[in-house]
């Protein structure tokens, strides 16, 4: 059954708010090109609102016992799954992605609070023996109130990485969810709050970003910063935070390299790449996006990945049997584009794909190239989008200097059975999140994030409370 678009409001000290000003912004369905809504825009008496209620929320929380703060985030995700049916419809709607994706994410979501809740009771301090008159204590307490910031392509799982360790380790929370796609964000906020989360504890806003990130970063309220999103954006809000001295986590783009060795075979590896190829529309920061394969099976494998890709099912998330969505906005087809366009004035060729289809919404053909040029911007520039280049190598060595030569180092993938092989590409890719024999994403129980330009700090595992939390180290003696 269809659900209607809900309306979007902001979430401040426990109530749900339009704002204190008269701004909005319009919110676009990206298969129709319709409006759906309007989001307001926060002036800086709401964000200041929402600064002064993490600090009473803080002040609350971080002496919650743990048993109460686990048990409210457990609610909260099991609330969480059994609404997924209607906010995957809802974030359907105004992201794009088909509905089972987009369930999907909520189920992960939940599967995120449910982690962090339970890993926060691990965070242990420890005693450290010294001698009898004495004792050395190394305390593990929540870092203060957070500002976040994330983006719209993973409207569910974006936003609860970060309100789920934030609340998981104590800290209160002010969270910027993308203006893109902020019913999505509202619903997740909906059953922290349904859960019983105490006033102030987390806070949502939507506006202009940089209105947003300079007043929320600079107040003394904020203790931390997290983000989600592109590389200029993440060194811009890490700047920002550098001037005040205060700690971030910054997970930025990709530009994923796929080294397939001639030892597999080049059919089972080319549709295991398509699968992750194009989840999303490739709007994944982690997305496998130059495929770098072994010039004695490339061909089988380019025809592989093309037929395959030529296959897939376009169109509207809400309608059965979609495959692919369209892309999230106007920009994105521009720029998907536009890197097709230069790619093939300089050579490459488009074996499927290629430009956008007629008709009304922001969808792009999932595309296919070949004899890409190493300089090309399609291999040098995260597209993205649904687009594939393939090149061949002869040497693997030349295949890693490739793989390594950008200064992203988010994601990376490999085929290969050789376990030597597999040794030599685990120790030499430099990515925080590598795959072999699989395309696989982010996982709850193990961390991701980035090397050199792709970011720092770590979501995910046990590492992922770390940033939210403070060691303090205390000297007793008696």
């Amino acid at each position: 059954m269809a659900v209607d678009y809900p309306e979007v409001q902001m979430y401040i000290d426990g109530g749900w708010t339009a704002g204190s000003g008269n701004r909005r912004q319009p919110i676009f369905n990206p298969a129709t090109e319709q409006v759906l809504g309007e989001v307001p825009v926060a002036e800086i008496t709401d964000l200041d609102r929402a600064l002064a209620a993490a600090a009473r929320g803080f002040a609350q929380w971080r002496d919650t016992a743990i048993e109460t703060r686990t048990r409210i985030l457990l609610q909260a995700a099991r609330l969480l799954r059994e609404r997924a049916a209607t906010i995957g419809q809802i974030m359907t709607l105004e992201q794009g992605k088909p509905v089972t994706e987009a369930r999907g994410e909520v189920a992960r979501a939940a599967g995120i609070i449910q982690w962090d809740a339970e890993e926060a009771r691990r965070a242990y301090g420890r005693i450290i023996p010294v001698d009898t008159q004495s004792q050395l204590i190394v305390l593990r307490e929540p870092v203060g109130p957070v500002a976040a910031f994330t983006p719209w392509n993973f409207p569910a799982g974006s936003p609860t990485r970060k309100i789920a360790a934030a609340l998981a380790a104590g800290c209160s929370i002010i969270i910027k969810a993308s203006e893109e796609v902020p019913a999505t964000a509202c619903e997740l906020v909906r059953c922290f709050a349904d859960a019983g989360i105490p006033s102030g504890v987390l806070n949502l806003v939507y506006g202009v970003p940089e209105e947003i990130s300079s007043h929320l970063i600079a107040s003394p309220v904020i203790r931390f910063v997290a983000f989600t999103g592109s590389i200029p954006v993440g060194k811009h809000l890490a700047g920002l935070a550098a001037r005040v001295m205060k700690p971030a986590v910054m997970e930025l783009g990709g530009h994923a390299p796929v080294i397939v060795c001639d030892d597999v075979d080049p059919v089972v590896a080319a549709r295991s790449c398509v699968s992750g190829k194009f989840i999303n529309a490739g709007q994944v920061c982690t997305s496998p996006s130059r495929f770098i394969v072994d010039a004695r099976i490339a061909e089988p494998f380019t025809a592989a990945f093309v037929e395959a890709a030529s296959k897939l099912v376009v169109g509207n998330g809400l309608e059965p049997n979609v495959q692919m969505g369209p892309l999230a906005n106007e920009r994105r087809v521009q720029a998907v584009q536009q890197l097709v366009d230069e790619a093939v004035t300089q050579g490459a060729r488009v074996r499927c794909g290629g430009q956008r289809p007629a008709g009304r919404g922001y969808f792009f053909q999932p595309t296919v190239l070949t004899d890409v040029g190493e300089q090309s911007g399609l291999m040098q520039i995260e597209p993205f989008g649904p687009v594939a280049p393939i090149c061949a190598f002869t040497d693997l060595e030349d295949a890693l200097r490739l793989a390594n030569s950008l200064s992203y180092g988010l994601a990376a993938y490999a085929y290969t059975h050789s376990a030597a092989r597999a040794n030599l590409l685990m120790r030499r890719l430099e990515a925080g999140i590598l795959s072999i024999n699989h395309v696989g994403g982010s996982v709850v129980e193990a961390p991701s994030g980035g090397y050199k330009e792709s970011g720092y700090g770590r979501e995910g595992g046990s590492e992922g409370l770390e940033g939210y939390l403070v060691t303090k180290r205390v000297s007793h003696r008696f």
